[in-house]
């Protein structure tokens, strides 16, 4: 179970900087825009707070990360802390911004949660 919780772990992490990616260097491009429908203006009004959020999402990222290459039992204690903002997050996100958020980055985030408690 320990290898499954540090897969979901990791991809959970993979997510969080691939938002990272798309929110800080390519919003305004094709890829960014068609995230969420934008046009070019659009998405030239909202790309400063794009870029916030996207490092935020960078810091979720490097967070799990560390979780996963510091020994426990901080390892853990990082992984559950980084975990639950996750989760969080992407509550808050599916009720302020878009419901998708929920099944993107709050679904996933519980289900390594769960997994690194279960294994734990």
């Amino acid at each position: 179970m320990g290898i499954l919780a540090n897969v979901l772990v990791g991809l959970v992490a993979a997510l969080h900087a691939y938002i990272l990616v798309m929110e800080m260097f390519l919003w305004e491009k094709k890829p960014g825009r068609g995230l969420h429908g934008f046009g070019p203006d659009m998405a030239r009004a909202t790309a400063p707070l794009a870029a916030n959020q996207g490092l935020y999402n960078g810091f979720l990222a490097a967070g799990l990360v560390w979780g996963l290459i510091v020994g426990d039992p901080t390892g853990f204690q990082v992984q559950v802390f980084f975990l639950v903002c996750v989760v969080i997050a992407g509550v808050f996100g599916a009720a302020t911004a878009n419901r998708r958020i929920l099944f993107a980055q709050a679904l996933p985030g519980a289900l390594a949660l769960a997994a690194v408690l279960v294994a734990r």
